[in-house]
């Protein structure tokens, strides 16, 4: 028999990713609940993290990318004195270190780490090398030597320092940034080794903890009916950091029938800025979000209607 495909179902749901699940398990067993034909995420989660894991059902699905390019904040353990092939906790150790740094070491080191940097993501990752994804290769012996990709760290700071051995930092950060490699890095910067003992997302782009529900509060009803739908946060949530533009009825009309606005005839409703990731801004009908919307050419395009 052919699986029953899900009812249809719009919005975004944000969990509080429980610790040893993966984000795609996250997923499926949130899709199930509600019974929901469609849904994905808004950015990977370790299992060994927890903490702010988006996901997206039905139109949602659209948003994905603007959240997965906004801002993320989180808080990582680092545990000194013991390098692992994974960065994590979950790796073998590979090296050892008495090397303990004090604050002061950390404070110093901690300024190469902010704005643009280049990062070496952990070899324990899923990105492809030569067609095979890295982790697969590391697992069978086989290690890759990644390259340095550009990173974007707004803001990295040192919190807590519980005791020698750990260190607690903040993060916020683009899209892409591996807090891992940044656990090892700034161990290796201060002159020993360290991985990530443990590690929570607190925001991304919009969502923030106050709007997370832990996975186990999501129950399905006595007769079994699936979760209710008054759960989920509207699509266009996703899109709250994004400039907003004023439209018409006519002109919201007209951009979801594929046209092109003059950009004097909105001379006045510009937004000062737009999006300063995409380069777009949300055209909104009233309290209505239409889609998103590039100005180029000296008018306005549609790029994504909802």
């Amino acid at each position: 028999m052919r699986r029953k495909r899900g009812r249809p179902l719009d919005g975004w749901l944000i969990i509080d990713k429980p610790l040893g699940m993966t984000s795609t398990q996250v997923v499926g067993r949130a899709r199930y609940l509600f019974d929901a034909a469609k849904a994905g995420h808004g950015g990977t989660l370790d299992p060994l993290a927890t903490g702010l894991l988006p996901i997206a059902f039905g139109k949602a699905t659209k948003t994905v990318p603007y959240i997965m390019d906004g801002t993320k904040r989180y808080h990582f353990t680092l545990r000194i004195g013991e390098a692992r092939d994974s960065d994590d906790a979950e790796g073998a150790v590979t090296a050892t270190s008495d090397v303990r740094p004090d604050n002061a070491a950390f404070e110093a080191a901690l300024a190469a780490f902010r704005g643009e940097i280049m990062q070496v993501p952990p070899v324990f990752s899923a990105l492809k090398v030569g067609g095979q994804r890295s982790y697969d290769m590391a697992r069978a012996g086989n290690a890759p030597e990644l390259a340095p990709r550009p990173a974007r760290i707004d803001r990295f700071e040192l919190i807590a320092r519980p005791d020698a051995d750990t260190a607690v930092f903040e993060v916020e950060s683009g899209k892409g940034v591996y807090m891992r490699a940044l656990a090892r890095d700034i161990a290796l910067a201060c002159g020993t080794v360290g991985h990530v003992a443990a590690l929570r997302r607190l925001n991304v782009g919009p969502f923030d903890e106050s709007h997370a529900i832990p996975l186990d509060k999501i129950v399905a009803s006595a007769d079994n009916a699936p979760a209710p739908p008054d759960l989920l946060l509207p699509v266009a949530t996703a899109l709250a950091d994004i400039p907003a533009l004023a439209l018409t009825r006519e002109e919201a009309d007209a951009l979801s029938f594929g046209q092109v606005i003059d950009l004097e005839q909105l001379a006045g409703r510009m937004p000062a800025h737009t999006d300063p990731r995409s380069g777009v801004v949300r055209a909104m009908d009233g309290a209505r979000v239409v889609g998103l919307c590039r100005p180029e050419g000296g008018v306005l395009r549609s790029v994504r209607m909802l």
